[in-house]
């Protein structure tokens, strides 16, 4: 499950359990309730603060918890609404946000990603990539917007519509991450990044973003059911 650390103003949201490498990562509901209980611990924080969110091992996230998924069919489009929300805490949250990359970020995973307002990623190793095309699986309408808001628009219609794996080098070159950073200097130069812009911590920058990202925000409220699923 995720946990917290915290290096002077930055606060450090792991998405595994401490000690482990080899987890996926994924959204189980309670890794959801996880994710935002952390998230509210760091959103209560006074002061100067940002947050970076970071993995270890092979995957950074690889997204939807498709075990459980397949499992409870009956609950898709609810389960679908609480993804949506994670999006939605990072897009707005109160202070400077920073994805490291240091492994694959596949589908959800790589929306959790764009979501952030900045991302590193790793150069020699891991891929960004939405696999939904590849999977025979839609994009919620939240999700075509996040995608196709986030990412340069020629991008995205790549991305989306041929599920292309990008590594850290095609991702800087096409816009996806705004820096590389070579084996395990992914966090370090995430944190650097952060630390740059604890000061902007507060309500005015959450204002900001909810205004930034207004459309996608409103597309992310819409209700997941079949006559509202958008191919992208």
């Amino acid at each position: 499950m995720p946990y917290l650390e915290r290096v002077g103003d930055v606060h450090i949201l792991h998405l595994g359990d401490q000690g482990r490498t080899d987890s996926e990562n994924r959204f189980h509901p309670d890794w959801i309730d996880r994710f935002h209980a952390l998230l509210d611990e760091v959103e209560a924080a006074e002061g100067p603060a940002a947050l970076v969110v970071a993995a270890s091992g092979k995957y950074f996230t690889n997204g939807l918890d498709t075990d459980w998924l397949f499992g409870n069919l009956d609950k898709i489009h609810g389960y679908l609404d609480r993804v949506h929300t994670i999006f939605t805490r990072l897009l707005t949250f109160p202070m400077t946000t920073v994805a490291a990359i240091q492994g694959h970020a596949f589908g959800a995973g790589a929306m959790l990603a764009v979501s952030c307002d900045l991302r590193v990623m790793r150069a020699d190793r891991g891929f960004y990539c939405l696999p939904e095309a590849n999977l025979n699986m839609p994009f919620t309408i939240g999700m075509n917007a996040l995608m196709t808001t986030q990412l340069p628009r020629l991008v995205a219609v790549e991305a989306m519509t041929t599920s292309r794996r990008y590594g850290g080098a095609d991702a800087l070159a096409a816009g996806i991450v705004n820096e590389t950073a070579d084996g395990d200097g992914v966090l370090a130069a995430a944190v650097s990044r952060a630390g740059a812009t604890v000061a902007l911590h507060g309500p005015n920058l959450r204002k900001i973003k909810s205004d930034l990202h207004a459309p996608i925000l409103t597309a992310l409220a819409v209700p997941t059911d079949p006559t509202n699923l958008s191919f992208g």
